[in-house]
């Protein structure tokens, strides 16, 4: 559901997925270590019968983007305009570099520069219950370790 979703993420509060199944298992892996339980996967069946929902998309890491990620990440609210979020992940290593934005060390142009050279996974945030109860279908899950594998 997308109620027991962090407030402080990427896009908001919401139920994030991702179609790179790398990206899932670190997720995974952080989830399991925090909770200091087994690593789960959830594989999704992702329906395409998005008309009726507002979506929001962005193509690539640009200022829009750059803007939206640092406002979800100070607690703003700009995700309850939109049934769904499509972008790539500020993970670990791009946060190092955004923050230098959200921090106001770096401007706009040297963070979207720097960001040309990292690897981009993307994610797709459910933000609203009727969404993820009409799109999302369950299909199978499975355990990694701390590895990832």
């Amino acid at each position: 559901d997308v109620v027991h979703s962090k407030k402080y993420l990427d896009f908001g509060r919401g139920f994030y997925i991702t179609t790179f199944e790398n990206q899932a298992k670190k997720w995974a892996v952080r989830k399991g270590m925090r909770q200091k339980k087994t690593a789960i996967v959830n594989v999704y069946e992702l329906s395409e019968e998005w008309s009726g929902f507002r979506v929001l998309s962005f193509e690539k890491e640009n200022e829009k983007w750059l803007d939206f990620v640092c406002a979800c990440r100070k607690g703003q609210s700009l995700n309850k305009e939109y049934d769904i979020i499509i972008g790539n992940v500020a993970d670990d290593d791009v946060f190092k570099t955004v923050d230098m934005y959200f921090r106001g060390l770096w401007n706009k142009e040297k963070v979207l520069n720097e960001l040309r050279y990292y690897k981009m996974n993307n994610q797709i945030c459910i933000v609203k219950q009727e969404a993820l109860d009409c799109l999302l279908t369950f299909q199978k899950a499975y355990e990694v370790n701390s590895n990832g594998k």
